[in-house]
């Protein structure tokens, strides 16, 4: 599924070069759950944004279910990414002014969808986060845990086979935290939806069915359960 091969990536801060990720190489299985974990710094976020398209890496290969995405024009990566990825952000990212169906129905604006179609799509993707009672609520009516279901049926609504989380649960009190884990859990087990989450709770990350630790920018462990 992913295919992270001898991967290198800096940034430039005040003219000093930071060296993020050293020749890193991991390979992750379709329809595994995998957290990603390190201390700040380690390279983790600049990873999983190499993995989502968002960033490309100054050398290496980045390969999702075989296509190469790490040397695409933009436009491509646009469109790519339109088909292939969900994103859960930890602070959710919602459109305050929009309600919750209206959040959720965003993402198939990019598609040749009519309205009746993306409304159909958006109600199922909020049926699977249990919030089909909130459809007309807005943001700030909502609690963080309800917002974060929110933002994960947006995630999914245009079926992706690939969801990328970044701190999920970092917002959000333990009772909550624990509900969307399993709501992690139930996408990745029952629709083998394949998970690749970036966390710094270890609770968090026995979820997962794949720990993988990072520091300075190398991988310094990987375990599967």
């Amino acid at each position: 599924m992913i295919e992270i091969k001898n991967v290198d990536k800096s940034y430039f801060r005040a003219g000093q070069e930071i060296k993020v990720l050293i020749s890193l190489s991991l390979f992750v299985k379709q329809g595994s759950f995998t957290a990603l974990m390190g201390p700040s710094g380690s390279g983790k976020s600049t990873l999983l944004n190499l993995i989502a398209g968002i960033d490309q890496p100054d050398s290496g290969e980045v390969l999702i279910n075989g296509q190469e995405i790490s040397h695409m024009s933009e436009s491509d990566l646009s469109s790519w990414r339109a088909n292939n990825i969900g994103f859960i952000f930890q602070f959710y990212n919602l459109i305050p002014v929009l309600n919750a169906i209206e959040n959720v129905e965003l993402p198939l604006q990019l598609f040749n969808y009519n309205k009746d179609k993306r409304r159909e799509m958006a109600i199922d993707a909020i049926t699977q986060v249990g919030l089909l009672d909130r459809l007309d609520h807005k943001p700030n009516e909502l609690s963080g845990g309800q917002q974060q279901r929110v933002a994960i049926a947006r995630a999914i609504v245009t079926r992706p086979p690939l969801i990328v989380a970044d701190e999920p649960t970092g917002d959000l009190d333990r009772d909550s935290a624990e509900e969307i884990l399993k709501l992690l859990q139930v996408l990745n087990r029952k629709q083998n939806r394949t998970i690749v989450m970036v966390t710094h709770d270890p609770k968090a990350a026995e979820k997962a069915n794949s720990i993988v630790s990072l520091e300075k920018g190398q991988l310094i462990g990987e375990n599967s359960f």
